[in-house]
């Protein structure tokens, strides 16, 4: 049996996928993940470079935190009897946390103006159709013991959600 595209083409989508699966293994190029691997034989590979810039993140931004608690919270004379005696002013303990709290504040309000601003009224014909709006195709019958394919994504039309969510009422 020839392997070509349209000899995987079935209706289901669970055949679809565990045929691509078994395409996959039988491959005859290397994946990416095998060209790394491969490079040497039983030599060992080290870590990624995300991962080693995430541990040195981790790590520094609890020296961080533990260094701004420890200037924070200790008294002055005793920062000057450790011969401790250039940092910042202990107004920006708490100024430094303050600016950062309202910035985050304004920036989360601005953001929701701008989804306000840029949201059509609710009276207005693009909020129910506009030029990205997909008609329901129809559907052939299939036979019974025959797996239906997953219906492509559509719009449904607002009477119908109407008819849905509040049936015949009269």
């Amino acid at each position: 049996m020839e392997d070509s595209p349209s000899s995987f083409t079935v209706s289901s989508p669970r055949r679809t996928l565990s045929l691509l699966k078994r395409e996959r293994r039988a491959a005859a190029w290397p994946l990416p993940d095998q060209e790394r691997k491969g490079a040497g034989a039983g030599a060992p590979v080290g870590p990624k470079p995300s991962e080693v810039y995430g541990f040195v993140g981790a790590i520094s931004t609890v020296i961080a935190t533990a260094v701004f608690l420890v200037w924070a919270y200790t008294p002055e004379p005793w920062l000057h009897a450790l011969g401790i005696t250039y940092y910042p002013s202990k107004f920006w303990a708490l100024a430094v946390p303050a600016y950062a709290i309202v910035a985050n504040i304004l920036a989360m309000a601005f953001y929701l103006g701008l989804n306000f601003a840029s949201t059509p009224p609710p009276t207005s014909f693009a909020t129910l159709f506009d030029e990205h709006t997909r008609e329901p195709s129809a559907l052939v019958a299939s036979e019974d013991g025959v797996e239906k394919p997953i219906e492509p994504i559509s719009d449904l039309s607002i009477a119908e959600v109407n008819d849905l969510m509040f049936g015949n009422i009269s």
